[in-house]
Formats: structure tokens, sequence, C-alpha cells
């Protein structure tokens, strides 16, 4: 039997650790080409070889950047299947702390980058047929969390902007697919490093707590296991819509302090 993306070939941003990384050894192992990107890249090479792929150096801030890792995937391998833009920072900061500069930056990693990516390879998807773009989101777009503000805006725009892709590739009958995953919080370095940064702009989290059972942290896995389900044929009729995979997380009610 076949892996679930035999012959396919994925880009990834952000894959050198956690979340890209996860999507990048189950895409692999499900036998796909893994073409994995990101700014760490002692760590994103090191995986590129565990998996036989192949690792490019970005900031995905960078549009020229962009450009150059496209045509160079497409001119090594000579197709596209998959993009997923998983690239992402978290800048703690409420709606009256959060600084411009943090803001900025925030946007530019993910809702930027998220433009580059889909701009750039569905003309390449288009060429053999079409492709799966899979937009790493959040529960943020989703619910209300001030204390990361900016990070909520960004979120929420590649939510829309996903849509948006969605319906153009739709109507364009290119064969290309755009879907959005919604984590909540996942045992990744990222997230781990968020506590730190939290004491360091407020003094002390903000977080209200939630039920124990609705606020278990989940695995890098959890989220690998909804891209690879968006990225194979198994999804080819599902296009534009919202995948959460936080553990009912984003609707539980009664969170707000009496």
């Amino acid at each position: 039997m076949t892996g679930r993306l035999e012959g396919k070939v994925a880009i990834i941003t952000g894959a050198a650790m956690g979340l890209g990384a996860a999507d990048a050894e189950l895409f692999a192992s499900e036998g796909a080409t893994v073409v994995i990107t990101d700014i760490a890249e002692n760590e994103g090479q090191a995986l590129a070889e565990k998996l036989g792929g192949t690792f490019f150096k970005q900031d995905v801030r960078d549009e020229d950047r962009w450009i150059e890792i496209i045509s160079e995937t497409e001119k090594k391998y000579g197709r596209i299947d998959i993009l997923v833009n998983n690239a992402g920072i978290v800048k703690p900061g409420d709606p009256e702390n959060q600084t411009t500069e943090e803001y900025r930056l925030t946007m530019a990693v993910h809702m930027d980058s998220t433009f580059f990516g889909c701009k750039y390879v569905i003309p390449v998807m288009a060429k053999t047929g079409g492709g799966s773009i899979v937009n790493m989101c959040s529960i943020a777009s989703v619910q209300g969390e001030s204390y990361v503000a900016a990070y909520c805006a960004a979120k929420g725009a590649i939510e829309a902007y996903s849509r948006a892709v969605a319906v153009h590739c739709g109507l364009a009958k290119n064969g290309v697919r755009c879907n959005t995953i919604h984590p909540s919080g996942i045992a990744t370095p990222m997230v781990a490093s968020v506590p730190a940064l939290m004491a360091e702009k407020f003094g002390s989290s903000p977080v209200q707590d939630a039920p124990v059972d609705v606020n278990k942290v989940g695995e890098p896995l959890d989220i690998a296991n909804a891209a690879l389900y968006l990225a194979s044929d198994e999804s080819k009729f599902v296009n534009g819509a919202q995948i959460r995979v936080d553990n009912a997380m984003s609707v539980v009610s009664g969170n707000m302090p009496e």
C-alpha cells in the first residue's frame, strides 16, 4: 500500500522544529518529498537530511526569497503539490501595550508570508492539476485572547484571506484548495516560551485558567494529522474550511472573571 502523499512535493515553512517539523516527518513517512524552510539553518538542514528532502533558509517576510524557493523547488522536482504556511512567532501584548514594532513584525511573519506563499505557489500548482494550501491559523482567530492582541489580528487575517484564496481557486477551476487549521496550546518550543515572555511583559500571567480537561496541551502530531488529511487527496472536496484542533477550548463558555 502506497503512502497517502506518495509522489507529492510539499513545502513547509518554519519546519525546523515544532509543528512544522512534525508535519515534515509525517508527510515524509507518507511518501511526500519535503522541502523544509526556516531561519534556523542547522536544525532545518539536519531534518531535511534525515528525511531525504531539501532545506532552504528563509525569512518568510522576504517576497524575493519566496519567489526563489518556489522557482527552485519546481525546477528541482517538477511540481509543487502542497504548501503549509506554518512559520510563526508570538509577542505578548494587549491592545494598549502591544508595541507598533511587535504588531508589524507579527503581521509580517504571519500574514505577509501567507500572502506571498499563496500568490506564488498557486500558478505552479495549477500547472499540474492543482494542489493543497494549508494555512496554520489558531483558536486566537475565533476567540478573544487580549494578551496576544497582534497574534489574534494576524491569525484572523490569515483565516479571512484563506477563504478568499479558496474562492478564487474554486472560480478559476485550477484544482488548488486552501484550508486553515486552528490549534490551541500545543507542546512546541514557541508555546513553551510564552509564560516567560508574558511574565516579562505583564509581570505575571493574565490568562484565566480553563477547566483542566479542556486546557490540556496537545501534541504536535495532533496538528500534523490534520495537516496530512488536508494535504492528501482524501480531502479533495474540502476547500475554504477551518479545522479546529483544540479539545473544545474555543467553544468553552464562562471564562470571564465575575
